[in-house]
């Protein structure tokens, strides 16, 4: 027998770099490969793609052009906005807020501040994974300079309230971050009506490049730079312009803005059907993540007594691609802390799964899970005594 058609359900932790995207930079890599510094022509026109490319993402997040400053990607970025805005601004301050679901691009950078005697609010969320906007309110003091809150969680998929509390952020005069990584091209985002003075993006969330990314900056915030050298980005951002990488995002995030509500109808289609059939054939399991504030591809459920890895193991036999979480962490013998934060107990948060849908997926792959994933849940609870003792004593069906 050969083997199984791969089903890739993981879009959250990346996606395939769309041809359109590929055949937009090739030419970059061979033909047009000048460096932008430079003065004859081969590298102005370099230069002219990478400005071409920031009108592209300025226009997909309404703001200006030159607001947007390209980086190596989500980290970077958030790294940028965090370290810049705090060393900045520490003589008005030294508090941030921030949520226990962040990304650790986030949540480690701000623990680096701490060492570097900053304080930060670890903001907590509801059982849905929401931040609370009288909460963050709350937590602001005449020493805070930045609150930094993801607009959608990369594990549950839960869409915060980001013009509420960046409108909470204005009104305190207080700078506002987002982490936008996962939100391109699900969500429509228009940076001024939401009052956002700093946000995060990466192309190869939404079909671009791996290794290039953006971080858009209000004129006007207090920043410093982050990598020293040369002049590139406006003096703001030094080294040499990764310019296939950049016409491949300003490409990438093109396509995927054109027609968002379209995408997410069709995306959003896939998953309720995966969630329908999932609570049909599959007892005992817990819906992670808000049932309606959510991104359109985002499926997380729990599964008590079952142990994540070896559920990926066993889906990844049948040529499904999956996840137990965000991929950075995918190597820890810890708990999600997005799951610990919205409450789980820590041997159930072990046994959540992650399926993120997109593009490519079809009814039949969704039909294809639904036949293979309940098998290996009963294969695992079969191996489990502490389950087989539960349904004994009568706790959970069968």
């Amino acid at each position: 027998m050969g083997k199984p058609r791969i089903i890739y359900m993981d879009h959250a932790a990346t996606t395939y770099t769309h041809p359109e995207v590929v055949n937009a930079m090739l030419p970059y890599y061979t033909e047009h490969f000048g460096n932008p510094s430079s003065i004859y022509t081969i590298a102005r026109n370099s230069k002219k793609v990478i400005e071409a490319a920031r009108v592209q993402v300025a226009k997909a997040l309404g703001g200006d052009a030159e607001e947007i400053y390209f980086t190596s990607g989500g980290s970077e970025s958030d790294n940028w906005a965090i370290k810049g805005v705090a060393f900045a601004n520490r003589k008005r301050g030294n508090h941030i807020i921030t949520t226990k679901i962040e990304h650790h691009a986030v949540l480690h950078t701000c623990q680096f501040l701490e060492k570097e005697g900053f304080r930060i609010t670890y903001l907590p969320v509801d059982q849905y994974g929401l931040v609370d906007p009288a909460e963050l309110e709350k937590a602001i003091t005449d020493q805070t300079i930045l609150i930094s809150i993801m607009y959608a969680n990369n594990e549950i998929g839960t869409i915060e309230p980001i013009a509420e509390l960046g409108a909470i952020a204005r009104k305190h005069k207080v700078y506002f971050h987002t982490d936008a990584v996962q939100a391109i091209g699900n969500v429509p985002i228009d940076v001024k009506v939401q009052n956002i003075d700093l946000l995060s993006l990466s192309a190869h969330k939404f079909y671009g490049p791996k290794g290039v990314g953006a971080l858009y900056i209000k004129k006007g915030v207090q920043i410093e730079n982050l990598i020293h050298g040369g002049g590139q980005e406006h003096k703001r951002r030094a080294g040499t312009e990764n310019i296939a990488g950049i016409v491949g995002l300003g490409k990438a995030i093109e396509r995927a803005t054109a027609d968002i509500v379209g995408h997410s109808v069709k995306i959003k289609a896939l998953r309720d059907r995966l969630l329908k059939g999932v609570i049909e054939k599959i007892p005992d399991i817990r819906i992670n993540g808000h049932p309606e504030r959510r991104l359109p591809g985002n499926f997380n459920v729990s599964f008590e007594f079952i142990e994540g890895e070896s559920m990926l193991l066993w889906l990844d036999d049948a040529g499904i691609c999956g996840s137990t979480g965000s991929a950075c962490t995918s190597g820890s013998l810890e708990p999600s802390h997005v799951m610990l934060a919205i409450g789980l107990p820590p041997e159930v948060a072990h046994g959540s799964l992650r399926l993120t849908l997109g593009d490519a997926n079809t009814e039949q792959d969704i039909d294809t899970v639904l036949e293979v994933l309940p098998k290996v849940v009963s294969r695992l609870r079969d191996m489990s005594p502490l389950y087989q003792k539960a349904v004994k004593n009568g706790e959970y069906n069968v």
